[in-house]
């Protein structure tokens, strides 16, 4: 895959939130929702901070090599792994619930990005090792949002009955369906079949998702030393039972983020609202809410239900079966991690922001926080067709009417604009003014009122104008649509829609290596590929 690329700012693109943007300029405002600033400067300080923090590193790294017991031995990451069990080595991590087929594109540019920090900070940082790791969200239970992903502009749906954890589901009859229309559609590409077959090798009948998952981003970035983590883990889980009995019989973590979360929301809108009790029950297909009625712990949509005395017993014998939900996960993450920096989206970083309380409050390390890469990959077709148009793929992230407008203006042979009349008809009025005024002041508003009525139709006739002479540019508007929606797919980042699979059909494992050469590290800039 032979590209180019080119860079813009987050603000350009205006895809992305406020508090975003606002964050990543660093305004005083924000100041007391993080602790570090997402600079180098921002990350030696987090790796002092994180140096007075014990982390059980034995448990992680016993954990972690079993879990991947099952998987051929990638000795990058193996090493990786040892390698936490020493005081100078720290993760930065990465995110991401396991989306069938790894759902939307930025799944792969978070990982990457993931791997592109840690190799420039042992690079820029020595004595200190710091190792990649995407954290799975195995445990969401939303089938919706995880349960499909698109393909060539089809929406590929995963029709099961199975519910609870999507990460506990298993791979039926139904998805292998789905793994069928993949390599249906991609065979013919140059490398349709490899990752057809990459993706069989990886979603086998009756293996869970989880494991699905694993097997495939194992397959896609061993080679670069990436750990994957699932903490859907008893042992790891048993680390936080102090925090998840204080959640269950006090509410702690639920007051402290809503205070949090106040402050925040005076000058922004908040992302994650905290529950009275921010766990859930997990256990074989269910994972449900856990709410205290009338002393009873009760598991909602269930039977299920203990006393205060038994809820404890199985949390100490149990502790697998309770899930955190998003105000606890980053915590978990931090705590059973020695985690320097997280790299997430826009949402993510949002929720975070509301937790820097909690953190404080439990004395664990808040790390950096970083805005994960984003790329807009631009085919040669698509950059030709916006040559012909006399379009950059810049231009392409304005509304498609506006870019349309752009266009008549500059093709056009008609004058559609009225701005000179306009001026004069301002001008004239304000003679009509001083003439009308020299003979009767409470003549003034009468004319101001008939200026505004003259001046809004004039603008209406101009508008009227540039409709009739749209009309005659239907080629190049249809043009302009096919455009945008290609590279815009439902007015959305194509990161947010595509899955990787097409792209590494028609480019094989370069799509991934000139993904990495042109991720960034702290520079925080929407990257533009754009095929030779």
């Amino acid at each position: 895959m032979d590209c180019t690329s080119t860079r813009m700012t987050y603000r350009q693109t205006n895809y992305f939130t406020t508090i975003v943007l606002d964050y990543l300029d660093q305004p005083q405002k924000l100041e007391p929702f993080f602790s570090y600033p997402p600079t180098i400067e921002g990350i030696k300080k987090a790796v002092e901070g994180r140096k007075k923090f014990t982390t059980d590193r034995g448990l992680l790294v016993r954990e972690l090599q079993n879990q991947y017991t099952a998987l051929a031995s990638q000795e990058a990451v193996a090493k990786n792994i040892v390698s936490l069990l020493s005081d100078n080595s720290f993760t930065i991590t990465t995110a991401h619930q396991p989306n069938i087929f790894t759902g939307p594109l930025y799944f792969l540019y978070k990982i990457l990005h993931t791997i592109k920090l840690a190799e420039q900070l042992t690079l820029a940082l020595p004595g200190n090792k710091f190792v990649p790791v995407y954290y799975m969200g195995s445990e969401d239970a939303d089938l919706d949002e995880l349960g499909n992903t698109w393909l060539e502009g089809q929406k590929l749906k995963w029709e099961t009955k199975q519910t609870g954890a999507v990460g506990r589901m298993q791979v039926d009859g139904e998805l292998l369906k789905l793994v069928s229309i993949i390599d249906g559609q991609l065979s013919p590409e140059p490398f349709g079949k490899e990752i057809a077959a990459l993706i069989k090798q990886s979603y086998k009948a009756g293996d869970t998702i989880q494991t699905a998952t694993f097997r495939l981003v194992h397959a896609l970035f061993g080679k670069y030393g990436l750990i994957v983590l699932i903490p859907d883990n008893a042992a790891l889980k048993r680390a936080m039972i102090d925090v998840f009995k204080d959640d269950l019989l006090h509410q702690k973590p639920s007051m402290i983020v809503e205070e949090t979360s106040r402050q925040l929301e005076a000058v922004y809108k908040v992302q994650a609202n905290p529950r009275e009790i921010n766990l859930f029950y997990l256990k074989e297909n269910k994972r449900e809410r856990i709410e205290v009625r009338d002393g009873k712990y009760e598991v909602l949509n269930s039977t299920i239900s203990f006393s205060e005395e038994e809820l404890l017993s199985e949390l100490n014998n149990h502790p697998e079966r309770f899930s955190p939900n998003v105000i606890l996960r980053g915590l978990f993450q931090e705590s059973i991690l020695p985690n320097i920096a997280f790299i997430g989206g826009g949402g993510e970083l949002a929720y975070w922001l509301q937790l820097k309380g909690l953190f404080n409050h439990y004395k664990v390390p808040y790390p950096v926080l970083l805005l994960r890469n984003s790329f807009l990959v631009v085919e040669n077709k698509w950059q030709e067709k916006l040559n012909k148009l006399n379009f950059t793929v810049q231009d392409f992230f304005l509304p498609e009417q506006e870019l349309l407008n752009k266009l008549v203006a500059r093709v056009t042979k008609n004058n559609v604009k009225l701005n000179g009349a306009l001026e004069e008809v301002e001008q004239l009025y304000e003679s009509f003014k001083k003439q009308a005024a020299a003979i009767d002041k409470t003549l003034v508003p009468h004319v101001d009122a008939l200026k505004s009525r003259s001046l809004q139709s004039l603008q209406e006739l101009e508008k009227k104008m540039l409709r009739a002479e749209k009309r005659k540019f239907a080629a190049q508007q249809r043009q302009i649509h096919a455009i945008k929606e290609k590279l815009f797919p439902g007015n959305s980042l194509q990161e947010r829609i595509d899955n990787f699979s097409y792209f590494y059909a028609k480019w094989g494992t370069e799509f991934i290596d000139r993904l990495y050469e042109n991720s960034l590290w702290l520079e925080a800039e929407f990257v533009v590929l754009i095929e030779k």
